[in-house]
This record gives C-alpha cells, structure tokens and sequence, in this order.
C-alpha cells in the first residue's frame, strides 16, 4: 500500500471553470493542476512570498478530482478511468452505452484497474454504474449541479448598450467537492493555499464566486508491484522529445491532450495572452515501466516577448510536472 497526503476543497459558494473555448455558458466540473498550481504562485506573489526562480513550490499536485460525501457517510473519492484499459466481455452489449459514459471510479475499483483487472465484467459492476461514477456507495450522481445566470456586460466608461451573457457555475451538494493529491513539502504551498480559499478560484471571484475552505487528510491506494506502464494524475509536459518517444513507443498507451495557455492576469499586461503549450490530461496511459509513484515532467515560462513598455518583467509559470503511477494492462 501507498499512502498519500490529499487536500479536500469544500466550495462555499459556487464556482465557474472555463473550458479551451472561454464559453461562459458551459463550466466545467474539475480543476486542472496547472491552473492550480499557477493561483497558487499569484497568491504568493500577493503575500509578498519570494518564488523560485524555477517556479518549483516544492511538492507536485495531481489534477482535482470530485470526492462524494454527505451528512452521514465518510468522502467518497473519485479517480479518473484510466484512458487505456482491458476491454471487458460483455455477455448483454446494451450495457456498452453504459459504461461508455462512466468517467470516475471509486477507490476499489480505481485499484483493480491499475493492478490489471477488468472492470464491467459481472453484474456487479454493472449495477453500480451511477451516471459517470462507477462505486459501490450509493450515491446521488448529480451531487455536482450546474445551473445558468444571466449576466451584462457594460463598458469601461459606461456608454453604450449593455450586452447580455449567460454564465454557467456549478454547485458541490452537501459536504462534497474536489480533491487532489500532493507529494513533497507543502508549507509554501499550504501557504498560498490559504490566501486562496479566500479570493476564490475560476471565474468571477471578483463577485464571491470558487471560495473555499480545504482540509488536509491521507488516503492508501494498493499499487501493483511492477509493471510496464504509467498513468499520469496531472497535466503532463514532456521534458524532452525523447522521453516523450520512449513513452508513446510501446503497446497499451492511450492518451489525450489539451492547449495550455490563457489571458495574463497581471495588470497592466490583462488584454495579453501568454504562450501557449500543448499538454497531455490526467488519466493518459504510456509505455514507461514504473515500480511505485515517480514524478516526470517539467516546468515552463509562458511569458511572451513584448516589444514595448512597460516590460513584463516576471515568468508566467505553467507546471507540467506529473504525478504517475504504476498500471496493469
């Protein structure tokens, strides 16, 4: 058994997640580790707190992952299905659009996927698909709600018409939220950690919105001993292209990625964007033979060039270091 510090996020008031496509009418349901770890840094830099010069707190994060908890039961925690797996024999194919749509697996199950059994093979399994949630808890599967506001805009010298928009924000019902894993020293992080519960995180913070209380808190997963591949937990940046080779060379690797990048929050630099990078998502399966949790990836300046006053005259860090564990195919 490995055992793991987590933190708990308790949202107290609704919170929105943009996508890739900065459309405010649809949010997301978790919370990247990259975009973590840089309000983290913008919390530190408010504080007074000096950063590295590599942009390394100390510790690497996982992405936040949803943990189910009520009145009456202990967190339920939520890992996600790992991208590459073994295909289970289904005795009754119109269960298939059912496990199609299960995207979180309870700790038991996230556990016999990574030690190389398959899932959805017996009735079990089956009957303890809950919407995207594969647990044997039960569970209310829409305890993460969404919900649409309308919202203005109006301009800076207020001439003009205002513009409507449509502002998506999700709710956590009951004691649940999003977890992450973390491994090294925290202190400086914690630290931002604490500023951050405060002003929020994701969109509209300027009006209460992602505050948050979090708790700090331990949890065992049973890893296999050895094995041939790697799951990632974090947004993922190679640190080289031969690296990146020898993890994509090999049999059972599933991937996805995404661009990283964004709107510079630093005034007076706010209608900039800064570089972009392409990453790979948590749940990503590649050929690279671990035998416990390692960290690969590195960590990148965004900071574009800027050819006029004022300079931008601080890096724009985007973590791409990953937490991996070992997998089972």
């Amino acid at each position: 058994m490995a055992k793991f510090t987590i933190y708990r996020l308790h949202f107290t008031t609704p919170v929105h997640i943009g996508d890739n496509r900065e459309d405010y009418g649809i949010s997301l349901k978790t919370i990247q580790s990259d975009t973590l770890y840089a309000s983290i840094v913008s919390s530190l830099a408010k504080k007074g707190k000096r950063i590295p010069e590599n942009g390394d707190l100390g510790c690497v994060i996982s992405s936040l992952f949803p943990f189910y908890q009520d009145k009456e039961t202990g967190p339920v925690y939520f890992f996600p299905k790992p991208l590459y797996q073994k295909l289970p024999k289904l005795e009754n194919v119109a269960n298939a659009k059912k496990i199609k749509k299960v995207a979180w697996l309870d700790k038991d199950h996230f556990e016999r996927a990574l030690n190389g059994n398959s899932l959805f093979e017996n009735n079990s399994d089956i009957t303890n698909i809950r919407g995207e949630y594969l647990t044997t808890t039960k569970i209310d599967s829409d305890f993460i709600d969404s919900y649409v506001a309308p919202r203005v805009t109006i301009t800076r010298t207020g001439e003009g018409n205002a513009t409507p928009f449509y502002m998506d924000r999700i709710c956590f019902k009951g004691e649940s939220g999003l977890f992450f894993i973390v491994d090294g020293e925290t202190s400086l992080f914690e630290s931002g950690l604490e500023l951050l519960q405060h002003e929020g995180i994701g969109t509209d913070r300027n009006i209460g919105n992602g505050s948050f209380v979090f708790l700090k808190d331990a949890i065992e997963l049973k890893l296999p001993d050895k094995s041939d591949n790697s799951i990632s937990m974090s947004v993922f940046i190679p640190e080289h292209v031969n690296q990146l080779k020898s993890m994509l060379n090999g049999k059972n690797i599933g991937y996805d990625f995404t661009r990283r990048g964004g709107w510079i929050t630093t005034p007076p630099f706010n209608t900039l964007r800064k570089n972009s990078i392409y990453a790979f998502l948590p749940a990503s399966v590649f050929s690279e033979p671990i035998n416990e949790m390692e960290i690969k990836g590195k960590i990148v300046d965004l900071a574009p060039k800027i050819n006029f006053e004022p300079k931008l005259d601080h890096p724009i860090w985007r973590n791409g270091r990953s937490i991996f564990l070992p997998i089972k195919i």
